[in-house]
């Protein structure tokens, strides 16, 4: 009988641990470039890959509760619609997406030009708090592999995943997106750019 109330207690016990569990961490990258590993240069989306630009739109769309939230979204005290943190839309906030890229790789870090008009800075290495606007998130990018990673980790557990490769001697540029939130994928998207 002691045995099986003891049983049962460490059940319970193990079973409010795990409910317990804390946010997952991001790992730290390496902060050391990979020899001969060199993004910089204008590179620009292949014509067959176009539609990926519209899966990403639709699966923002998806995750921030489709058209009817967006027209009929619950509203606060003080009358402004509030996006729910369960919804997983926050992270896509921090995903930037464009037809042309112009990188450019430093000692340190990398920028991101997306279509001309929004520029995004990484630091190799890095592992920090970003923010647009009221909305914060974790980052933590580097090398992986011969790839740079940059992860993004949202309040509410949603994980942005972005993968810069080279390929075919360093003439093709290989981006791959996803996005993971409760165990489910809500994106998993691979970009072929040239380098013009």
């Amino acid at each position: 009988m002691k045995a099986s109330i003891l049983l049962t207690a460490a059940l319970l016990l193990a079973m409010v641990a795990s409910g317990c569990a804390g946010r997952e961490e991001l790992a730290a990258r390496s902060a050391i470039v990979p020899a001969g590993m060199e993004l910089s240069g204008h590179w620009k989306l292949r014509i067959a890959d176009q539609e990926t630009m519209q899966r990403i739109d639709d699966a923002e769309l998806a995750a921030a509760g489709g058209l009817e939230s967006i027209v009929r979204g619950k509203r606060r005290q003080s009358g402004q619609r509030s996006l729910s943190p369960d919804s997983g839309a926050l992270v896509h906030v921090f995903l930037e997406v464009g037809k042309e890229l112009k990188i450019t790789q430093t000692a340190d870090g990398i920028f991101i030009s997306f279509d001309r008009s929004i520029v995004e800075e990484y630091r190799f290495g890095e592992q920090r708090v970003i923010s647009v606007g009221p909305i914060e998130a974790d980052r933590a990018s580097g090398w992986d592999n011969g790839a740079y990673v940059i992860e993004t980790l949202d309040q509410a557990g949603a994980k942005l995943t972005e993968k810069y490769r080279l390929v075919d001697a360093g003439d093709e540029l290989v981006r791959s997106i996803s996005i993971l939130h409760r165990g489910r994928q809500q994106l998993a998207i691979e970009q072929v750019f040239d380098r013009t």
